[in-house]
């Protein structure tokens, strides 16, 4: 049985992206046209169906951030690169929560 997908809050995920980018990236799972009306500054664009495919285009020594538009596909995403090694966090609510928080860090 797959281990449980760890969560982090839009706000969490702007606060520590903040002051660790060094150490965590964002990969956003969408299809293209949804990254292109806007993205988190900063984010790898690889779309779900092409993930199994371009893996090794992400950095393992990084704890990545994925993202959609809810939820739903990048926990998906989390399960699949967990089970390969990855350290991955699933951005509770998606760009949808993203886009609710205030402050700085909105989609470009």
């Amino acid at each position: 049985m797959a281990a449980a997908v760890r969560e982090i809050t839009p706000q969490e995920a702007k606060n520590v992206l903040a002051r660790e980018q060094d150490r965590f990236g964002v990969l956003d799972v969408r299809k293209a046209e949804e990254w292109a009306k806007g993205h988190i500054p900063g984010a790898r664009h690889i779309p779900l169906e092409e993930l199994p495919l371009r893996v090794a285009e992400l950095d393992p020594q990084r704890e990545w951030i994925v993202v959609c538009r809810s939820g739903n596909r990048s926990a998906k995403a989390c399960a699949f690169l967990a089970e390969r090694g990855f350290r991955v966090r699933n951005l509770q609510g998606g760009m949808l929560a993203w886009n609710e928080t205030e402050g700085e860090g909105g989609a470009k």
